[in-house]
């Protein structure tokens, strides 16, 4: 591990300034998927069914409950993994640095 002369763990600040940009970078890109996922237009049967934030209008067939179900699930998923993600960031930034501020004190 390199140490800075004069900063302790100067290692571990940097591993956790990576780990909080990946983190971070991570959960963006996570979100900003969910939602492209969320307007991707699904079909079933030849019928166009809508996205999953927007259903088709009108009385759709029912081959398109499963696919907008599936769609809807997807999405949820993908932008719940990103809030996690960015809630992970905070969470590590703030313990880093309450205990910069224990080493320091």
């Amino acid at each position: 591990m390199v140490h800075a002369v004069g900063v302790p763990n100067a290692g571990l600040c940097l591993a956790v300034t990576a780990l909080n940009k990946v983190l971070g970078a991570a959960g963006v890109v996570l979100l900003v998927a969910g939602a492209l996922l969320g307007f991707h237009s699904v079909s079933a049967g030849g019928a166009n069914c809508g996205s999953a934030f927007r259903p088709a209008g009108g009385i759709t067939p029912m081959a398109c409950d499963n696919a907008l179900s599936g769609a809807s699930t997807l999405t949820t998923i993908v932008i719940v993994a990103g809030v996690l993600c960015l809630i992970a960031a905070v969470a590590v930034k703030v313990l880093h640095d309450r205990g910069q501020e224990k080493a320091v004190a």
